[in-house]
């Protein structure tokens, strides 16, 4: 299952999707740092990939060839938690 990093929303693209596609939902660029595998807080560059470029902006959409799209097994426990909260409090204002 792939998460859209802007909206948190699933969304769903096939293995080749354009650098320019968007969220569907809240229309946020999907080929960003911010929904790739290797991006990463705490790495050098905020990337996993060594070779990758430095990227200025992480939630707009580039040209970085590693790209590799997140999928929810690829959340770290921090990100798996907030999402579980998010799950449970939109599950809470249900009508």
């Amino acid at each position: 299952m792939k998460i859209c990093a802007s909206c948190k929303k699933e969304v769903e693209i096939d293995h080749h999707f354009s650098r320019k596609a968007i969220c569907p939902m809240c229309s946020g660029d999907l080929h960003a740092c911010l929904n790739c595998r290797f991006y990463s807080e705490k790495s050098h560059n905020k990337c996993l990939e060594p070779k990758a470029e430095f990227q200025r902006s992480r939630d707009k959409a580039n040209f970085c060839d590693y790209f590799i799209f997140r999928e929810t097994s690829d959340l770290t426990s921090a990100d798996r938690a907030t999402e579980e909260a998010r799950k449970r409090l939109e599950n809470l204002f249900k009508k």
